[in-house]
């Protein structure tokens, strides 16, 4: 099984984020960044170690983000099927 998969069987869903930061040598210029990480909602554990290493480590100040969760696939909606398809 895929790593994916375990996670969107543990419950976390794709999170995308539109990031708005001011450019460090020009203010008044905003420039867009998109991030894409599996995330569990509602604390979204990844997007805020995200945003925590972007206002520590890069020079861009954060003007806004909006994000966007779904969840692909949920426990009670997998299933486990025996079967098999002969091709010729």
């Amino acid at each position: 099984m895929t790593p994916e998969m375990e996670l969107m069987l543990k419950g976390y869903g794709m999170t995308t984020a539109q990031i708005l930061y001011r450019m460090p040598d020009h203010k008044n210029l905003l420039q867009t960044y998109i991030w894409q990480h599996y995330d569990l909602a509602p604390d979204f554990p990844e997007m805020k170690t995200f945003l925590k290493f972007w206002q520590e480590k890069l020079d861009g100040p954060l003007h806004s983000v909006r994000y966007v969760h779904r969840k692909l696939i949920a426990a009670n909606e997998w299933r486990a099927l025996k079967g098999e398809f002969i091709i010729h």
